[in-house]
């Protein structure tokens, strides 16, 4: 099996990283910036449900770490897993939040260079998001 293509997009936050992960490392946090998810539906551990475009999505939340690690696999409606992997990294007294978006096999270039604009606007609305607070 071949490595798939991957495309690394951050945004700087002009919040430190304890804030930055403190809100990050609490999955309900995601509906309010993460717009593939709607409201939280539930949890069980570290497995969340959340309305999704398309019905209920399932995602596994990596748990509180002292890496800044926010690794996330998301479970489609069709069953399909989508491994993310995120970071947050202190920048001076801001903070760098990275997430690798894998290419899925057969995906055209309009689809991957639209899901690469999809994380870079849910990442803008989270640094807007924090930095307004």
């Amino acid at each position: 099996m071949h490595a798939a293509e991957s495309k690394t997009i951050s945004v700087s936050i002009q919040r430190s990283l304890q804030d930055v992960y403190d809100f990050m490392s609490q999955p309900a946090s995601f509906a309010h910036w993460a717009s593939g998810l709607g409201k939280p539906l539930g949890n069980e551990g570290t497995v969340w449900r959340f309305e999704g475009d398309n019905g209920p999505v399932k995602v596994r939340f990596t748990g509180r770490n002292a890496y800044g690690v926010l690794d996330h696999t998301v479970e489609l409606p069709d069953g399909t897993e989508v491994h993310v992997p995120m970071r947050t990294v202190a920048n001076g007294t801001g903070t760098e939040v990275l997430f690798t978006l894998f290419r899925v096999q057969g995906m055209s270039d309009e689809k991957f260079a639209a899901d690469a604009q999809w994380v870079t606007r849910d990442l803008n609305a989270l640094k807007a998001l924090l930095e307004a607070q």
